[in-house]
C-alpha cells in the first residue's frame, strides 16, 4: 500500500476541490435534462402524441 506524506508528488493526489465541482455540475446537468424531458413528456401528452410520450419517457428512463 502507498503511503500518502507531504513529499508525495501532487500530480499523485487527488484534486478534491476539482472533483467536488465536476460532481456537483454532472448533477446540475441531469437535472436541467430531466427537467427538459418532463416539460418535452408534458407537452407530448397534451398532443396525444404516444409514440413521442414513449421515446421520451425511456429517454428519461435511462438518466435516472
Amino acid at each position: 500500500m502507498e503511503k500518502k506524506t507531504l513529499n508525495t508528488p501532487k500530480h499523485k493526489l487527488i484534486n478534491m476541490p476539482s472533483l467536488f465541482a465536476e460532481m456537483v455540475l454532472d448533477q446540475a446537468l441531469r437535472d436541467f435534462k430531466k427537467e427538459k424531458l418532463q416539460q418535452k413528456i408534458d407537452q407530448s401528452l397534451q398532443r396525444k402524441n404516444k409514440k413521442e410520450f414513449m421515446r421520451l419517457t425511456e429517454e428519461l428512463k435511462k438518466l435516472s
